[in-house]
């Protein structure tokens, strides 16, 4: 496993983060603990997690996955062998409100009260005292996050960056977070929280969490140049298009167990021109001999922005394939057909 640093923390994270949302909902206790123990047995010490997985979202499922996490790291005491990431929920109306999360029943905002209330329910589920890195899981700003193609204008009516981040330097300052980053962010974003950070002292963010695969590279668009000059790399999220780039749901397929069959959330993935863009990519795949889900895993791993690329398994099969995917060699040729395919048919799944 290959090793680089989170932004300019000097704390080294695995090229293969581990990916946590099915925890909880698609996988029980004793599967996510299987999960653990093989990640760090093949030196992956990245995790990810979230106050609000498991995901989808749902009051009866919420903080699963941390529970699940937090009784491994009771039961094996190696929380000083992994770097822990979790999130705190962005603007409610995303997800239509996400009331249940807070005692007081409020939207989600990333106000001071919220992040405090955030972080400390967290570190209880996780049964640890500190968090590596703490991430915005999507902005305050209303925009919109997840998927589209077109950009609209949105109320001017948002926690403002500066005091986002004296809300985070509070735990920054207490220890209980090592380091901050953001997710689902556009590079207006990403300045202006540098800005405020540079400018006012306050801590600096360290990654950028967005989806990015062979069906959305719209990251190197705006995104790419930023988190390379100004080290706050990408940690790639989705990379498989949730599954969608193994080719499992070609031609109308429903696997049994499949996150689309259970939730019917793949909408982001089917979109104009999606079917077709898959099928290459699964086509090319078959003509270097590889797995479709190596080839996707590698692209992403391949690219100099991104720091880590984060991989989900709902069993044992799965994540084995997604680690080893990581010890394939990206040629110019596999680079060359890539963009070719990129290029008749860029985006489709953004």
């Amino acid at each position: 496993m290959d090793y680089s640093e989170l932004g300019r923390t000097g704390v080294m994270v695995s090229r293969c983060c581990l990916g946590t949302m099915t925890w909880g909902s698609q996988n029980s206790e004793e599967e996510a603990h299987a999960q653990m123990d093989y990640a760090l047995e093949r030196g992956v010490n990245f995790w990810d997690t979230a106050e609000m997985y498991s995901s989808p979202p749902d009051p009866k499922t919420q903080g699963n996955t941390e529970r699940h996490i937090g009784a491994w790291l009771k039961k094996t005491g190696k929380r000083d062998q992994i770097v822990l990431a979790s999130k705190v929920a962005g603007r409610g109306s995303a997800f239509g409100g996400l009331t249940w999360m807070r005692a007081d029943g409020a939207s989600t905002r990333h106000t001071r009260a919220q992040i405090d209330e955030a972080v400390e329910n967290s570190l209880k589920r996780l049964n640890t005292d500190y968090l590596d890195l703490y991430q915005l899981h999507w902005p305050d700003r209303p925009v919109r996050v997840f998927g589209g193609q077109t950009f609209k204008d949105y109320e001017q009516d948002y926690e403002t960056f500066g005091d986002i981040l004296e809300a985070l330097d509070a735990h920054v300052k207490k220890g209980t977070i090592r380091a901050i980053g953001v997710s689902n962010e556009f590079p207006w974003g990403v300045m202006r929280f540098l800005a405020e950070s540079e400018g006012r002292g306050l801590p600096r963010i360290a990654s950028i969490q967005n989806a990015y695969h062979l069906a959305n590279r719209t990251f190197e668009y705006g995104l790419a140049e930023i988190a390379m000059r100004e080290q706050v790399g990408l940690l790639a999220y989705s990379p498989l298009a949730q599954g969608a780039l193994t080719g499992k749901y070609l031609d109308g397929a429903l696997p049994e167990g499949s996150r689309k069959a259970l939730y019917n959330r793949m909408q982001r993935y089917e979109g104009p021109g999606a079917e077709a863009a898959i099928r290459a990519y699964v086509d090319l795949a078959g003509k270097f001999g590889i797995d479709p889900a190596t080839l996707a895993l590698k692209f992403c791993d391949a690219r100099q922005f991104v720091t880590s690329t984060i991989i989900g398994a709902t069993s044992m099969d799965q994540l084995k394939v997604a680690i080893d995917a990581f010890d394939l060699t990206w040629t110019d040729e596999l680079e060359k057909a890539v963009n070719a395919i990129h290029a008749a048919q860029p985006n489709p799944c953004p």
